[in-house]
C-alpha cells in the first residue's frame, strides 16, 4: 500500500473514508472510526477552494413560524404494522432505507405498500427494479392482489434512465430495489461498489427533497447482517429499517433503528403468508406452544421488542453428556444461558456441569434481553428436575451472577401483556413488585387480570426464592387437582 503524499497548505480535513465518511487531516492506513483498512481516500487540493464559493440558494430563509407544517405530514402505507414502525406513515420527500436478506420478503412487504399507496392517493407509485424483470413483478402482484391502475413499474440498471422514468410517471412514492443494482456513468466503477452506491443515493435524496417524492431505497445486507455499502448512506437518510425473518419460520419483523419521524426502537410484526405478507396486530400466540398439559422444561416470560411487550415461551432440555458437556442456544443469549446455568449449579444447587443444556423459544423470536434471565433459569431448572410448572405461571427479572433477582424496564406493560393473556402468577423482582392493599403477609399482590379474575404478583429475590416458590406452586396445582379429581 503506497502511502500518498499529504499537503500542507491547509488544517482542514483534506482525507475521508469511503466507507463511514469520517475526515482526517493526514493520510492513514485504517480508518478510527469504523476500523476498516485502505478506505481513506485523498479529497483534492481543490476542496477548500470550492467550500468557500458562494452559490445562489435555490430558497431563501423563512421565519419557522411561517412554514407550513402539513407538507411533512405523515401519510399512511395502508400497512398498519409499518406505519407503526414509520411513526405515523410516510413522510413525502422523505428517504427510507430498507435493509434484510435475500428473501426475507422485502419486495413483496414494498409491492404491498406501493399497491395501497396508489390506490388511496391521487399521485401514482414508481417501482424501479434492477433484480427482476417486470414479468416477474407482475406474478407476484396478482398473487398478492396489488394490480392497479396508478402503479408503474419500470425495470431498470441506469440511473438516468430511473431519472428519467420519475419525470414521465410523477410518482409521490418511489421504490428502488435495490441501490446495489443501479449505477451511473458519471462514476468510473461496477455497480454495487461504493462510489457507485454513494452516488446513486446521493441523486435519489435530492430527487425527493427537491420534488417531495416519498422515496424507499432496498439496500442488501452482509454476512454479518449490517447494511451493505458505504456507513455514510445510514446518517443521509431519514429513516433506516431492518427486514429481519428466519426463512424456515413465517414470522417477519422490522426494526427501526434510525428514525427523524418516529420512535426508532419501534417493532412491526408480520406473518409470511402464500397470499404475501401481512401484519400481526397481535403476534404474543405465536410465541406460545398448544398443548393441553403443561409439561418439563418450559417457562414463559414477557419480553420488550422496541416498545412493544410479546410473551415468549422458553423451552430447555437437561439430558446426560457423553463426553464434553454441550450447550446449543436457538434464538437466545448462548453467554446468558451459559450464566444461568453457572448460577442454577452455584445458587440453585443443581449439578448441571455433567449435562448437555439446549435452550430456545417457540415461534423464532429472539428473547436475548436480559428480562429473560429467570424464565430461562426456571425452564433448565425444570427440565433438570423433570417437573412440570403450572401453565399459568409467568416470570420476569434478571438474575445476577450472585443469584439476585434484579429489576427490569417497562414491568408495567409487561404484567398488562400477561394479564391480558391469562396468566395468573407472575414471579418479579422484589423491589418492583407493586405496593397495594391486596398484598398479603407473605409480599404476594393480587391484581385485576381480565377474564381470570386476579393475577398473583410473587416478589422473588434469589434464584432460590424462586425455585421455592415454583415448587410451592406446584405443590398447591397438584392439590388442587387431586381435589378436583375426587369431587369428580
Amino acid at each position: 500500500m503506497t502511502k500518498p503524499a499529504t499537503s500542507r497548505r491547509s488544517a482542514t480535513p483534506a482525507f475521508r473514508c469511503t466507507e463511514c465518511g469520517a475526515t482526517a487531516l493526514r493520510w492513514i492506513g485504517r480508518c478510527g472510526e469504523c476500523q476498516s483498512w485502505g478506505t481513506v481516500a485523498e479529497l483534492g487540493a481543490e476542496v477548500t477552494a470550492r467550500a468557500s464559493r458562494r452559490s445562489q440558494p435555490r430558497q431563501q430563509a423563512q421565519p419557522i413560524g411561517e412554514l407550513d407544517p402539513l407538507t411533512a405530514r405523515a401519510r399512511t402505507t395502508g400497512v398498519d404494522e409499518l406505519d407503526r414502525v414509520l411513526g405515523g406513515g410516510i413522510v413525502p420527500g422523505s428517504v427510507v432505507l430498507l435493509a434484510g436478506e435475500p428473501g426475507v420478503g422485502k419486495s413483496t412487504l414494498l409491492l404491498k405498500v406501493a399497491h395501497s399507496y396508489a390506490a388511496t392517493s391521487k399521485t401514482p407509485a414508481l417501482i424501479v427494479t434492477g433484480e427482476e424483470s417486470p414479468a416477474q413483478v407482475r406474478l407476484r402482484a396478482e398473487r398478492i392482489n396489488a394490480v392497479h391502475p396508478g402503479l408503474f413499474l419500470a425495470a431498470e440498471n441506469d440511473l438516468g434512465a430511473l431519472l428519467s422514468h420519475v419525470d414521465a410517471v410523477e410518482p409521490g412514492l418511489l421504490v428502488v430495489d435495490s441501490v446495489q443494482t443501479i449505477g451511473t456513468e458519471a462514476v468510473d466503477s461496477a455497480a454495487g461498489g461504493v462510489p457507485q452506491i454513494r452516488a446513486v443515493t446521493a441523486a435519489l435524496i435530492a430527487l425527493a427533497k427537491e420534488r417531495g417524492i416519498a422515496t424507499v431505497i432496498v439496500g442488501h445486507v452482509t454476512k454479518d447482517g449490517s447494511i451493505a455499502g458505504p456507513r455514510v448512506l445510514e446518517h443521509l437518510v431519514d429513516v433506516v429499517l431492518h427486514f429481519e425473518g428466519d426463512r424456515h419460520s413465517a414470522l417477519r419483523l422490522i426494526r427501526a433503528t434510525k428514525n427523524r419521524f418516529g420512535a426508532a426502537d419501534e417493532v412491526g410484526c408480520f406473518e409470511m403468508r402464500e397470499d404475501g405478507i401481512a401484519g400481526l396486530a397481535d403476534p404474543s400466540g405465536l410465541f406460545l406452544s398448544d398443548r393441553a398439559q403443561a409439561v418439563s422444561g418450559t417457562c414463559v416470560t414477557v419480553t420488550v421488542e422496541g416498545r412493544r411487550p410479546m410473551v415468549t415461551e422458553v423451552q430447555a432440555l437437561v439430558t446426560r453428556a457423553y463426553g464434553n458437556p454441550r450447550r446449543a442456544v436457538t434464538n437466545l443469549d448462548s453467554g446468558r444461558v451459559g450464566m444461568a446455568v453457572a448460577i442454577l449449579t452455584s445458587h440453585g444447587k443443581i449439578p448441571l456441569s455433567d449435562k448437555d443444556v439446549f435452550a430456545s423459544t417457540v415461534g423464532g423470536l429472539a428473547a436475548t434481553e436480559p428480562g429473560s434471565d429467570l424464565a430461562v433459569a426456571l425452564a433448565i431448572a425444570s427440565a433438570a428436575h423433570d417437573w412440570a410448572m403450572p401453565s399459568t405461571l409467568c416470570a420476569i427479572g434478571e438474575v445476577s451472577l450472585s443469584g439476585d433477582i434484579r429489576r427490569v424496564m417497562g414491568l408495567d406493560k409487561r404484567l398488562a401483556e400477561a394479564a391480558r393473556l391469562g396468566f395468573t402468577t407472575v414471579l418479579v423482582p422484589p423491589d418492583q413488585a407493586p405496593a397495594t392493599s391486596a398484598r398479603n403477609s407473605s409480599g404476594v399482590t393480587s391484581l385485576p387480570a381480565g377474564r381470570q379474575g386476579t393475577m398473583r404478583i410473587v416478589p422473588v429475590a434469589t434464584i432460590g426464592e424462586a425455585l421455592a416458590a415454583v415448587e410451592s406452586l406446584r405443590g398447591r396445582s397438584e392439590q388442587k387437582r387431586r381435589t378436583a379429581s375426587l369431587s369428580g
